[in-house]
């Protein structure tokens, strides 16, 4: 395995100085390790698109090569920047994109990695950008990363190196947690759905949220035709919310958003509050990380999320840090017409033995429609 150290030195002693990405779980210590020790060298962007951007941004400031980390999950986020931007017909800007690769094919992983794992190579070919994979071996590696970085200034393109699991060694992060709230997303999760009404349809968003949604369905013998579980999509939950929201004015309809999530397509809140509707809810469950993917910090304790709603046309929108709170709050949501939100501040982490879900996407999907139907 490679030292995170190590891995740092190279890129600095080839010019690379410059980080910028969404975190991804394959690539943890690797984003720890840079959140440690690369102070403003270093930004968590919104998504990976904004980092592409962003990366370009800082060569057309230096000249230097920076490189942009995601999971390949974030491809689609990335084209239209790698393509219309950084491209070398367009404007020609050399970058290093280093792409955790869930979902590689012969390696078992979850429903929504498996099709994105397929097309991570072809995609890469399609856009014309030269890629390696990472050796675990140092000096494999380090040959890998001088290769590519040859060719990322000689002929100013995008370069992307993938990465597989255990490629880097652990690193336990010298941060200490960026939320200290006394309630846990869980506990939150429970005491909102437990308020909701048999006909309210629930859309939640991707990562633990939507695991602890359907353990605690599990628990309550209740099924899981109520809910539709957005295991992948990052961000966009709103708006698949919204789309039932919109066809169906007569059913209220609940978001459970995370905060990265909520920060990934912000826009979408611009749309929800233009279209006025009534009987959209939107719950954001705040920890002020990327829980699914390690923990790294999101900028969701230094914005107002209340505020942003609001000035997007949102009618109703407050925040709640105490358990004791909660239900009155989500009374209020209940009762308020839409759209309106409710922020939860909560503690970062999840149970250890948190499960995940046992029927698949498409049986959710059956389910749930099915429910819709009535």
């Amino acid at each position: 395995m490679i030292r995170c150290k190590d891995f740092i030195d190279w890129l600095a002693a080839l010019g690379v100085d410059f980080y910028t990405g969404v975190p991804d779980s394959l690539l943890k210590p690797f984003c720890f390790y840079l959140a440690d020790h690369t102070g403003d060298k270093h930004v968590v962007a919104a998504n990976e698109g904004g980092a592409v951007a962003l990366a370009c941004g800082y060569h057309l400031a230096t000249g230097k090569v920076p490189l942009v980390y995601l999971q390949n999950s974030g491809q689609g986020n990335t084209i239209n920047p790698l393509l219309s931007l950084a491209d070398h017909d367009v404007y020609s800007i050399p970058l290093l994109l280093l792409i955790g690769w869930r979902g590689e094919p012969s390696t078992k992983d979850e429903p929504q990695h498996v099709k994105q794992g397929k097309v991570t190579v072809s995609l890469l070919e399609a856009m014309d950008i030269p890629w390696r994979v990472l050796s675990p071996e140092p000096e494999a590696a380090r040959r890998c990363v001088n290769e590519l970085l040859a060719i990322a200034t000689s002929e100013s393109r995008p370069v992307a190196l993938t990465i597989r699991k255990d490629t880097f060694e652990p690193y336990k992060s010298t941060a200490q947690a960026v939320s200290d709230f006394q309630l846990t997303r869980e506990q939150a999760v429970e005491v909102v759905v437990a308020a909701l009404g048999t006909t309210d349809a629930i859309v939640s968003t991707t990562g633990k949220l939507s695991r602890e949604l359907y353990e605690y369905r599990d628990r309550t013998g209740q099924g899981h035709q109520r809910e539709f579980l957005t295991v992948g999509s990052m961000g966009h939950a709103s708006q698949i919310a919204m789309g039932i929201a919109l066809a169906q004015p007569d059913r209220s309809v609940y978001c459970l958003d995370g905060d990265g999530a909520m920060l990934m397509h912000m826009g979408g809140a611009a749309i929800i509050g233009a279209a006025g509707l009534v009987n959209f809810k939107h719950v954001i469950f705040n920890n002020g990380v990327h829980d699914s993917v390690g923990g790294m910090a999101t900028a969701g304790l230094r914005v107002s999320f209340t505020e942003i709603v609001k000035a997007c046309g949102y009618t109703e929108a407050s925040r709640v840090e105490q358990y004791n709170d909660l239900a009155g709050k989500v009374a209020e949501l209940r009762s308020a017409r839409g759209p309106a939100l409710l922020e939860i501040m909560v503690q970062k982490g999840a149970r250890t033995d948190l499960g995940r879900p046992k029927t698949s996407p498409i049986e959710n999907k059956t389910a749930f429609t099915e429910f819709l139907s009535h």
